[in-house]
């Protein structure tokens, strides 16, 4: 999966753009726990998300 591609995705799911990197990230965090992601996938996007700046939900608790 590409970065593209998981745009594409949330935007079909939620009928809208992503807002920033990190509703994008914790978007794709859920779809890695529900088994929709393989881990190698995960692990890629993961990183470039991060690299942009993203912060997920689960790093402020």
């Amino acid at each position: 999966m590409s970065i593209f591609e998981l745009i594409t995705i949330f935007e079909t799911e939620r009928n809208r753009p992503p807002e920033s990197m990190n509703a994008l990230l914790d978007f794709y965090q859920q779809k890695y726990i529900t088994g929709d992601i393989n881990i190698n996938d995960y692990r890629k996007i993961y990183h470039y998300l991060h690299r942009q700046g993203a912060i997920s939900a689960h790093e402020f608790a």
